[in-house]
């Protein structure tokens, strides 16, 4: 089978759609896009690419190597087994969730995820802030299952670009809501919305490639709400900058300094616990800060405990 990359031929794609988001933007929402902020963007796309094309053969080699010993064998020509290319797709995308869940959860996983976290903007380019150091955090092991259970490294790899593919226009505000079947099954622009969002509500939720239905499964999910608009994007604390190197290398540089300062006892916890952690309590996480967004809107209005279960995402 020729080697097929479908990402490279979204690229033209990508950029058209880019274009006509600026032209949305400049007669609906001219402070959709700054300047500087679209030209950091780009440049995390190109450096991703590099990084991709650097360390993406090394890992090709592994998951061939696993693949030997794969429990179910699809036979030599594995791409021709229709049904296999649905079924790896979905299952893709569920250790996509995965992924993306420890991204948010795990500081060290986070050093990594939080590139594409970086811009205060939520647009179409923002799509292209990709990670530099994903190879870092050996996300790549969520995927080893797929390959021992017989799909080919090839199959999921065409099926992680078709994933990245479809997470591309759902970064967006020019698309309200789509239609209610397909919010209850798909990621659309309005769950991602509230991904990147900074809202108290809205921290940590929706982490779906493709199908929302993950985040309903697992307790993660939270729909946009007509009465709490996604007001602001980027991370808590903006990183107030559009220097490059910075903002793919400053949540590194914050771990390795937090790990220097601490005690002993507590350095691994900066890498493996949750961003925000610290051993003395200095900072917060998001669960603290929602937690006080509750606390401070149970005090302004009476709030029964299935609301607070309700307003907390976790609603059975």
């Amino acid at each position: 089978m020729p080697d097929f990359s479908p990402v490279d031929y979204a690229v033209p794609g990508f950029v058209l759609l880019v274009l006509l988001e600026m032209l949305w933007a400049w007669k609906k929402r001219p402070d959709a896009y700054e300047p500087r902020d679209t030209l950091t963007s780009l440049a995390f796309g190109l450096g991703s690419t590099v990084a991709g094309a650097l360390t993406g053969g090394l890992f090709l080699l592994l998951f061939l190597w696993v693949w030997q010993f794969r429990i179910f064998d699809f036979g030599a020509e594995w791409w021709a087994v229709w049904w296999a290319w649905p079924l790896c797709f979905v299952l893709d995308d569920l250790a996509y969730y995965w992924i993306h869940r420890f991204g948010h959860r795990v500081r060290w996983f986070w050093a990594s995820h939080v590139n594409h976290h970086s811009s205060q903007h939520y647009n179409l380019s923002t799509a292209l802030r990709q990670t530099w150091t994903g190879a870092l955090t050996l996300g790549f092991a969520f995927k080893l299952p797929l390959v021992l259970l017989g799909f080919h490294p090839v199959m999921i790899a065409i099926c992680g670009g078709f994933n990245l593919i479809y997470q591309f226009w759902i970064h967006t505000e020019a698309i309200g809501k789509m239609p209610r079947w397909f919010e209850a099954v798909m990621n659309t622009p309005s769950h991602h919305r509230v991904h990147h969002a900074t809202n108290p509500r809205y921290l940590d939720r929706n982490y779906a490639g493709v199908f929302i239905v993950w985040d309903r499964m697992f307790g993660t999910f939270e729909e946009e709400r007509p009465d709490e608009e996604c007001t602001r994007y980027g991370i808590v604390k903006q990183l107030g900058s559009f220097n490059l190197l910075w903002a793919v290398f400053h949540e590194w540089i914050g771990i390795a300094r937090d790990m220097w300062s601490a005690p002993w006892r507590h350095k691994l916890s900066y890498l493996l616990r949750e961003p925000g952690w610290t051993h003395d309590g200095s900072r917060e996480t998001s669960d603290m800060i929602r937690a006080g967004w509750l606390e401070r809107s149970a005090t302004q209005k009476p709030v029964s405990n299935e609301n607070l279960i309700a307003e907390d995402g976790h609603a059975a």
